[in-house]
């Protein structure tokens, strides 16, 4: 197979428009199935559109992520009412976390949430996620942590403030007893923070099952290794270019 051409390099300045966004986002439900981080038809992912008003685009509601498309995404409202004519359903009361963050962080563009395995075991746990590995040290500080008061809904709408505030301005949150989340200025950022945080659940807990005493280092190193990945506003662009190649010689369909 002959090597594709190398990425043009990406404009921090550029504002995507609405078809870029939609087959961004239908990319990023293909990858969470791909990778294996769906709860069936729940849970979802949506990324705030570009113009005036609070337009966000989500998922039509019993969809498996596998079946999305960048044209069955749906346009809502930040109550999650649906903008425009969709013959599925939105789930509005699913959209509650979503709304709050978006509306209070200009930066998250894209708001990315889980429920998975690893992730949901990690969120049991009283000491979060730990320092194990490299990939786990990039969070360092970086991990806000959300109580759990019940199912996320319009019968507690006082919790959207208090997931804003325990969210802060960190990339980040575990939602205690519940999931992970993770936003970004882009869909590729908001992916990358989910892919490796989830690698980093995962790790901890095969490093727990081993049974052996776990090596914490020093708090200088951590620090250090944190600091190392860097951040700014083209995080995560550049696997998520070579995701992107994966989807069209694969399922290319997800553009539709």
């Amino acid at each position: 197979m002959p090597l594709p051409p190398p990425p043009v390099k990406p404009d921090p300045n550029h504002i995507a428009t609405e078809q870029e966004l939609r087959e961004d986002l239908a990319a990023a439900y293909r990858l969470i199935a791909h990778f294996g981080m769906t709860d069936l038809v729940f849970t979802h992912l949506s990324v705030r559109l570009p113009g005036a008003g609070h337009r966000f685009l989500v998922n039509p509601y019993g969809l498996l992520f596998e079946e999305i498309t960048a044209s069955s995404l749906v346009a809502v409202d930040a109550a999650g009412e649906p903008l425009q004519q969709t013959s599925w359903p939105v789930h509005p009361a699913g959209f509650v976390i979503h709304s709050a963050v978006h509306l209070h962080r200009a930066d998250a563009a894209c708001v990315m949430h889980t429920h998975t395995l690893a992730g949901m075991t990690v969120a049991a746990q009283q000491g979060g996620l730990l320092p194990l590995n490299q990939m786990s040290m990039e969070f360092h500080e970086r991990v806000a942590l959300h109580d759990y008061e019940g199912i996320a809904a319009d019968d507690n709408l006082s919790e959207r403030e208090r997931l804003v505030r325990d969210l802060g301005d960190k990339p980040c949150m575990i939602l205690r007893h519940h999931g992970l989340l993770t936003v970004g200025r882009s869909v590729a950022e908001a992916f990358y923070w989910m892919y490796y945080l989830e690698q980093a659940c995962r790790i901890q807990l095969a490093a727990q099952s081993s049974g052996a005493p776990l090596a914490i280092p020093s708090q200088d190193v951590v620090e250090r290794a944190r600091d190392q990945f860097g951040t700014g506003p083209t995080k995560g662009w550049l696997p998520w270019q070579a995701l992107r190649r994966k989807l069209d010689r694969e399922a290319p369909d997800y553009r539709s």
